[in-house]
């Protein structure tokens, strides 16, 4: 079967990109990696077919600069971008540019990101579609005034939230009326960092509430499905840490109503490919859309294992054109999965970054376990970017099975030279409230009491501020911003296979 793109630049780095490597692989597409000084001998780099310089090593000089992205991909004659997840993955522009520029975005339509990278407009797009929301703002607030009188008609607590907002910045909970307008400035002074944009808007607080999302697919030809939910209640700072599939909340019922509020959001805007779409549960199991993630999403693994499906594949499939060839009906689910993310950070820190090289790494085998990793042991973690390490996943039969699969992997891994979530992650994995599907956003913030190992805060600091120079110290090769080669992996294949007997 001819492939469905001769050529995929992926524009993104780390685990997703060697992720999406190994699905065009399969598929028979050659595939294009970029990379910043920092990441010259990252994993992604060394098994793509290609590799592309971008710069230095701060995203915004080197992965977010579209420009670069673009001469890249024309220089490696590239048929389409994949841009992953974050950095340019839900940029209308470089969507819109990919599309000038003679390339296939595997991604929706620049105008359907558009709207729901606004969580503004993405809330009038919920509202007339009859999608249930979080009662608050369908615009970005105006005055401080304006804000405490919506505010006062809402009741407190109440939360802001950056309208070109995502991975948890630009939110501020508020509970009394003397702390909003320090809220509002906060609010909106991370949202310009992070968005280049101050908009913020305002929601009724929901006390105790379950983060569940709904997985879709939407092709060029008029069908759009769901995946089914997952569960993404156990979070750091907004940002996800576990996530699992189905959810233990969620019955047939509730899945149907939730799958087909999510289809007619999606179909409203005019979305093709795959997307999220997020929703808050309160204690009576009443759903709120939150927002949209139009694009794939970090944990979209625990997906895969209980449909049987391939999102990556179906991504390429989509954007080029081909139907889904299945409908909702044709959807099933078997088991559960449950991902953990393995951050280099040190979570009895507030979760702080703990940047450095891995002096050693073993990481866990078996039945269903599967490790969706961006680093090998001797690779460093750069001080410049997210600190994940890994996405470890497992699936079992039911709930229980995956839980102790879960703990035994949990278990095995081992990484050397940084600190991780790993510990964190056994200790939920035991929780009596976790394993009785007890969650909520605030499940970890509870329980973050338990001390920290001893350790000698002196040497842990000496040893911080030598990965900070380490990693200055390799980035004293510089290369040319045109700079495209061959992947070291296939150059030794070629050096093997030459080699006479």
């Amino acid at each position: 079967m001819k492939p469905p793109f001769r050529k995929i630049l992926i524009a993104n780095r780390g685990e997703i990109a060697v992720r999406i490597i190994r699905a065009c692989r399969e598929l028979g597409i050659a595939s294009v990696a970029v990379f910043s000084e920092a990441d010259r001998e990252a994993l992604h780099v060394l098994m793509a077919d290609e590799a592309c310089f971008l710069g230095p090593p701060p995203a915004a000089e080197s992965y977010l600069v579209i420009e670069k992205i673009l001469s890249a991909a024309k220089a490696t004659g590239a048929e389409a971008v994949h841009p992953g997840y974050g950095f340019l993955s839900e940029n209308a522009a470089f969507a819109e540019r990919c599309r000038a520029a003679g390339l296939v975005f595997i991604g929706p339509p620049a105008e359907a990101i558009r709207i729901m990278g606004d969580k503004t407009a993405a809330r009038r797009a919920a509202m007339a579609g009859k999608v249930p929301v979080v009662p608050g703002t369908a615009e970005p607030l105006g005055s401080d005034a304006d804000a405490a009188r919506v505010a006062r008609e809402l009741g407190y607590p109440v939360m802001l939230k950056a309208a070109m907002g995502g991975g948890g910045k630009g939110i501020r909970l508020v509970r009394e009326d003397k702390d909003l307008a320090s809220a509002l400035r906060m609010a909106r002074s991370e949202a310009t960092r992070a968005f280049g944009d101050d908009s913020v808007y305002l929601e009724k607080y929901v006390a105790e509430p379950r983060h569940i999302e709904i997985q879709v697919l939407a092709d060029g030809h008029g069908t759009t499905i769901h995946l089914g939910e997952r569960e993404c209640s156990i979070q750091r700072r907004h940002q996800k840490l576990i996530e699992e599939c189905p959810s233990p909340l969620v019955d047939d019922r509730m899945r149907a109503r939730m799958g087909e509020a999510a289809c007619r959001l999606v179909s409203a805007v005019g979305y093709v490919n795959a997307g999220t779409v997020e929703f808050l549960v309160d204690e009576q199991k009443q759903f709120y859309f939150l927002e949209m993630n139009t694009r794939l999403q970090v944990e979209h693994p625990v997906t895969e294992l209980v449909t049987g499906l391939d999102l990556v594949k179906e991504q390429i499939r989509i954007a080029a054109g081909e139907a889904l060839g299945y409908t909702q009906k044709d959807v099933r689910w078997r088991g559960w999965a449950i991902e953990c993310r393995i951050y280099a950070e040190d979570p009895y820190r507030n979760f702080m970054p703990s940047p450095g090289q891995i002096r050693g790494l073993r990481t866990p085998a078996g039945p269903w376990v599967r490790d969706d990793s961006g680093v090998y042991g001797g690779a460093t973690i750069p001080i410049f970017y997210d600190p994940l390490i890994s996405k470890l996943i497992v699936w079992g039969p039911d709930r229980g099975e995956a839980i102790a699969r879960m703990s035994r992997a949990l278990a095995e891994y081992k990484v050397l030279g940084v600190r991780t979530t790993i510990p964190v992650l056994r200790q939920i994995m035991a929780d009596p409230d976790f394993v009785a599907g007890r969650l909520s956003t605030h499940f970890l913030e509870r329980r973050m009491t338990a001390e920290r190992p001893a350790a000698d805060d002196r040497r842990q600091k000496v040893a911080l501020i030598a990965a900070v120079l380490a990693a200055y110290e390799r980035l004293g090769t510089t290369a040319p911003l045109s700079s495209c080669r061959q992947s070291e992996w296939k150059l030794s294949a070629r050096r093997e296979g030459s080699r006479p007997g």
